[in-house]
């Protein structure tokens, strides 16, 4: 090979940079059952690349504790939240609650089982010997709300032995949809979002805390945070929550 071709190569390689994957220019972890909705709003978003990643609120609580780089962070319920706020990871006054949302027992869209939730005795017949899908309420809020709404039923003690614990509320849906479980309780959206499962009852509003979805900008932030946060408030990004099922909470300010 000619040394002047050579020569050329070299002169090619140092001045042509490396191909670089550019970073997102914002980073949110949010609540699992936000996909469907969120990533809608996200693609719509004009000023900025938003990249979103999805898990149960307690999972995504510890990455931010242990100080993965994400820039907004919205959970399902005000636990976590108040967690991370108390350990200083969040900006001052940037904290708003943004969604509501309610809790339905649900059965594949196909399942014969029609009923009001009642005595125990009902939905553990029901199940036969299957389970029911839930989060789990250690680090998935809507098992949280599913154990308290249970609970206050009078139908935890009955129903805990028979449970299918599942890592988020995606989790604890997808059983349903494909068969494994006839029954789980999920949030309302999340029925909306799959075809192959039907809500089969309504839990009581009074019977869990009210199903609130907070945000807050993490301390590192940047401007383009700011900005997507500040969007996601206004009401140019409410329907793609709304026709989700969502509830989009008055704007009262932070918190």
């Amino acid at each position: 090979m000619p040394r002047a071709f050579l020569l050329a190569l070299l002169a090619l390689a140092v001045t042509i940079p490396p191909v670089r994957a550019e970073p997102p220019a914002v980073l949110v972890f949010a609540a699992a059952s936000l996909k469907n909705a969120l990533d809608d709003a996200a693609a719509a978003y004009p000023a900025a690349k938003v990249t979103v990643s999805y898990a149960a609120s307690g999972p995504l609580a510890r990455q931010i504790e242990a100080g993965a780089p994400a820039a907004l962070f919205i959970s399902a319920d005000e636990e976590w939240m108040d967690e991370i706020a108390a350990k200083d990871f969040i900006e001052p006054g940037s904290r708003v609650d943004l969604l509501g949302n309610s809790l339905v027992l649900i059965a594949p869209a196909s399942s014969p089982l029609h009923f009001t939730l009642g005595r125990a005795p009902d939905l553990v017949t029901a199940l036969g010997d299957g389970r029911l899908a839930i989060g789990d309420p250690q680090s998935v809020p809507a098992g949280k709300y599913a154990e308290t709404a249970l609970e206050r039923l009078g139908l935890w003690a009955a129903l805990e032995p028979h449970l299918a614990r599942a890592e988020s509320v995606r989790a604890a849906l997808a059983l349903v949809d494909r068969g494994e479980t006839p029954l789980g309780i999920v949030y309302r959206t999340d029925a909306a979002a799959d075809g192959n499962v039907r809500i089969v009852d309504v839990f009581p509003a009074d019977s869990h805390k009210p199903i609130t979805y907070p945000a807050a900008l993490i301390k590192t932030a940047g401007q383009p945070a700011r900005d997507f946060l500040a969007w996601l408030k206004s009401r140019e990004a409410a329907p793609y929550f709304e026709r989700q099922g969502f509830i989009v909470l008055p704007r009262g300010g932070a918190s």
